[in-house]
């Protein structure tokens, strides 16, 4: 049976199921991204709504948006989407094409390259009441609804041609070479070097099905698999794309965007020739304004004859037009888009009697307008609004998946976080759309801004840096997994990142401290002593000794290199568990939930102080904590060793000198500059522990004074967070994340 008989034979046999007219529900559920530049092997599971696609610069955000383009839109493809490091093997698969005398099936077979060919899997879930719009791609008869999958795959049309041609090139530029004696290399070098010029001669995207029962394993296809014929998503999914650099030159830019496309006025005359030109298809309502439209035509016409006719007359005078040449005859053709042809079409409404035209408003207002609008624009086109309307052979297709590409570019931070409210419910206000299941939108954006991933955690996609292999590529978390429990950690985790920047998603490491005093004053030790360091987008995140642990949950599904700065907090048990200053020896405990229950979960003094610097890591994940360890004072021969309490008397034992030379301090300030005067360090340690401990102690205005009072550049960094910062810097060192080795 041919594909048409079998396409007839499924829509009569789920032709029931269609006249049931229940509500649809189709979805994508996920893709898999193979071999796809840095993309060498991911799923990204779909939100039902939006998707949003964050992580650090260069993780693969971008590289997953263009898979989709691709593979879904444009189908153009350069030697480059192809993971780098596959080239090597397809080299030598090439280079035995050329050596061997004589190829077997098997090296002439497509089998031999699919571990390296880019692909995309697509599984659309699909209620048994939408068969009819799957029925071409139906696996077997079997099926009654549920996921089904689709591989797109990035193939050689045809392998022998394929490999006669490389084979016969390679070979003549190779032999041309020998007969003269040269050593230089001619064109084609390399197989890679061959598909530079002759990539889109030979490749194209194939589609195969998939089977449903394996969605959750990577499916090899046989060798009697048989890609579908043309388009399979044609009429099943619509597909709109905004690129990141609108108005600029772009890799996936269509041709037909040009460099207007972003002006208001622009889209609107697009708008208005596709859905509401009465010249097309015109109705009872639009008959009186194309009579208008006409008589002042006609009016028109007239006065320009009249005008004109003096000097028409003087060509006539020259014998022109002349014998058998036709006269010349002026008529006008008003069209109902004139009125949009200018750039005064759009203005933006001031005062009574007062407006300014578009491109004399702000260039984020104007393109949040645009964006906007290019949403209705898709809607309304996939919905077959007005003139647009959709003929009895036509469907509209089920599905309708909307990719944005950094939409935060020229939008002001109140601005982003007021789009990513909005964006979808734009999409879905249409009597059609709104809360029925009949259509779906699915929209997916990948943004560097902290600002869209306000409040929308489920919908996050974290892309991780992965640099285990010589070259890095990236895996993809779904944080509905993380975010989507209501466990006090998660509860806590929401309610505090969506008080703060949620930077975390977008840094290359994250730094967690204790109070203000570090917040403001660890960026300086960065910047002064961590020049490498300072080259990194680093978040710093005061969360509190007693909070640090409770986002344990998201630190580690991120994998992201975090270094956790906390105090030792020691108390007394045999006191009632008040505070007391640090020492060894003593069965002294630590109040710190971070180091008792996160890591390296112990509770003892002793044995905080005692553990070794790599014991402080994790030894999973890339996560270390920094905690006062004692430090050596030496005073005119003698010298002691203190244990600070916390960052603040850590800061003024580890900067004694500098502290006492202060002239004119105020407030916990000057109370630390006069104990850094005793010249007995028992009681110069003892006196910055009571001065910290005291309960109207202002760390924040400490922190500011000392900033005021003394250069950042002469303070020493205390040695339990130099020894922090030098960790992270070595991580970031070895992952080659934007630092030189």
């Amino acid at each position: 049976m041919n594909q048409k008989l079998y396409d007839i034979f499924l829509k009569l046999i789920l032709l029931p199921n269609y006249l049931k007219k229940q509500h649809l529900y189709m979805k994508i559920d996920f893709i898999e991204i193979r071999n796809f530049r840095k993309l060498q092997s991911c799923k990204i599971d779909f939100s039902e709504e939006e998707t949003i696609f964050v992580g650090a610069n260069n993780s693969g955000k971008t590289t997953a948006m263009d898979a989709l383009i691709i593979f879904l839109k444009t189908k153009i493809f350069k030697t480059q989407d192809f993971t780098l490091n596959n080239w090597k093997e397809l080299n030598k698969i090439a280079e035995n094409w050329v050596s061997d005398e004589e190829l077997t099936e098997e090296k002439q077979s497509i089998k031999i390259l699919e571990n390296y060919l880019p692909t995309l899997d697509v599984w659309i879930q699909v209620e048994d009441s939408e068969l009819h719009y799957v029925s071409h791609i139906i696996p077997t008869l079997d099926w009654k609804g549920g996921l089904l999958g689709i591989r797109l795959r990035y193939e050689p049309k045809e392998m022998i041609d394929l490999i006669q041609e490389f084979s016969t090139t390679y070979n003549k530029a190779n032999s041309l070479l020998s007969e003269k004696g040269k050593k230089f290399k001619l064109w084609p070098k390399t197989f890679w070097d061959f598909c530079e010029r002759k990539l889109s001669s030979h490749f194209t995207v194939k589609t195969y099905l998939l089977d449903p029962e394996k969605s959750t394993e990577r499916q090899e296809l046989s060798e009697n698999s048989i890609a579908l014929d043309g388009d399979v998503l044609k009429g099943l999914i619509r597909i709109d794309i905004i690129n990141a650099q609108r108005g600029f030159s772009d890799a996936n830019s269509e041709p037909s965007e040009n460099k207007n496309d972003k002006k208001l006025s622009s889209q609107l005359r697009a708008y208005y020739d596709k859905h509401l030109n009465p010249t097309l298809e015109p109705t009872e309502s639009d008959i009186d304004a194309l009579e208008s439209i006409n008589t002042a035509q006609d009016a028109f016409d007239k006065n320009l004859k009249e005008s004109f006719k003096t000097s028409l007359s003087e060509l006539e005078s020259l014998n022109y037009p002349g014998f058998g040449n036709p006269q010349i005859q002026l008529s006008t053709q008003v069209s109902t888009s004139d009125g949009l042809q200018h750039d005064s079409a759009v203005q933006y409404y001031l005062d009574e009697g007062l407006s300014l035209p578009e491109k004399y408003n702000g260039l984020g207002y104007q393109n949040l307008i645009s964006i906007i609008f290019k949403l209705i624009r898709f809607r309304d086109d996939w919905m077959r609004v007005g003139k647009n309307s959709i003929s009895e052979d036509e469907i509209i297709e089920p599905l309708h998946l909307v990719l944005i590409e950094e939409p935060e570019a020229h939008l002001h931070t109140q601005v982003q976080q007021v789009f990513i409210k909005k964006a979808y419910s734009v999409l879905r206000n249409n009597g059609n759309l709104e809360d029925k299941k009949d259509f779906t939108t699915q929209l997916v954006i990948s943004t560097h801004s902290s600002y869209l991933a306000h409040h929308k955690f489920i919908s996050l996609r974290y892309f991780k840096r992965n640099v285990s292999n010589t070259l890095s590529t990236s895996e993809v978390i779904n944080l509905s997994t993380t975010f989507g429990t209501e466990d006090e950690s998660t509860k806590f985790t929401k309610r505090y990142l969506n008080t703060t920047h949620n930077d975390i998603f977008f840094a290359d490491a994250v730094i967690l401290v204790e109070g203000p005093a570090e917040r403001m004053l660890i960026p300086h030790f960065i910047k002064n002593f961590h020049p490498l360091l300072d080259n990194c987008y680093i978040t710093i995140l005061e969360i509190g000794g007693s909070h640090a642990h409770r986002l344990k949950p998201l630190i580690e599904t991120l994998g992201i290199i975090c270094l956790v700065i906390t105090d030792i907090d020691s108390v007394d048990p045999s006191n009632n568990g008040k505070k007391c200053q640090p020492e060894l020896g003593k069965n002294y405990k630590t109040n710190n939930d971070t180091l008792k229950t996160w890591h390296p979960q112990k509770e003892l003094l002793d044995d905080l102080l005692n553990l070794t610097f790599d014991k402080k890591v994790k030894s999973d994940l890339p996560i270390r904590v920094a905690y006062q360890i004692d430090v050596e004072l030496v005073n005119e021969g003698s010298s002691i060793y203190a244990n600070p309490y916390t960052f603040e008397d850590s800061l003024v034992i580890e900067n004694k000198e500098g502290f006492k030379s202060i002239d004119k301090p105020t407030g916990l300030l000057r109370k630390m500059v006069d104990a850094s005067k005793k010249d007995n360090l028992q009681e110069f340690v003892k006196e910055t522990y009571s001065i910290i401990t005291e309960p109207q102690s202002k760390k924040a205005e400490f922190a500011l004074d000392v900033l005021y009072f003394e250069d950042p550049k002469n303070i020493n960094t205390p040695v339990y967070i130099k020894e922090g910062l030098e960790w992270v810097e070595e991580q970031l060192k070895s992952n080659k994340q934007g630092l030189n080795s």
